[in-house]
């Protein structure tokens, strides 16, 4: 059984909301603002957080912040604001997925079914490497058995999406990829606006990979085409 934290200071949507995630077989943890979603994630085991981003006394981009800093769970935004903006910014404090109000609940349970697969499961695709459980460049290296990421010895903790797009890239070294073709192929849907979301993780996983992320070794852009995981 999957534990899904659902806050919201609206509390007919963290009701209504449970109601459709509890018919799945999730447990679901309540909580009406950032301070109390801190304190049920420090005492619970959570796999997955459904966070509004407007809340009194700590908000969702700042509770997304502090979780980033202990934890990797899959976190999905919620916002009544229309901007784009919203979901970039939700994107570059370490959320995985971002749905506007109103929401369909059919949907947002189908997001978190996604995002649960990305989580635990990493598909069935082959590993052209030595060991099928290690995808290696040079002092990178990707276990997708254990879902651990290291560069020259040293661990490195990516979010989910941030994990599944370094193998994807990792899986076609020296093949580069469009915007549009990262996210196709990570986030299983048609593209669409895809070029910010992911220059933001792109962004991200240099941060935590590349030595000096400003002249990458690994992660290269190839300008005017996209994005390639060089083999070394």
């Amino acid at each position: 059984m999957y534990n899904i934290l659902m806050c919201d200071d609206e509390k007919e949507i963290v009701e209504a909301v449970s109601i459709y995630l509890e018919a799945e077989g999730y447990k679901v943890f309540k909580a009406y603002d950032g301070s109390e979603a801190l304190e049920i994630i420090a005492n619970e085991k959570i796999h997955l957080l459904v966070v509004d981003i407007m809340m009194p006394k700590v908000d969702g981009l700042n509770v997304v912040k502090k979780i980033r800093e202990f934890s990797n769970v899959p976190v999905i935004l919620l916002s009544a604001r229309t901007e784009y903006n919203d979901k970039i910014l939700g994107l570059n404090v370490g959320a995985d997925d971002y749905m506007a109000k109103p929401f369909n609940p059919l949907e947002l349970v189908a997001r978190v079914k996604s995002q649960l697969r990305r989580y635990t499961t990493l598909g069935n695709i082959a590993v052209p490497s030595a060991d099928a459980d290690k995808l290696i460049s040079g002092g990178l290296v990707l276990d997708t058995r254990s879902r651990t990421v290291a560069v020259d010895g040293e661990d490195v903790k990516l979010t989910p999406i941030e994990f599944h797009i370094l193998r994807f890239l990792m899986e076609n070294m020296n093949t580069v990829f469009s915007t549009s073709q990262i996210y196709e192929a990570v986030w299983k849907e048609e593209a669409f606006a895809s070029e910010n979301i992911i220059a933001v993780h792109i962004r991200h996983i240099r941060e935590k990979i590349e030595l000096n992320p400003k002249e990458p070794k690994y992660l290269k852009v190839v300008w005017g085409q996209g994005y390639k995981l060089e083999k070394i």
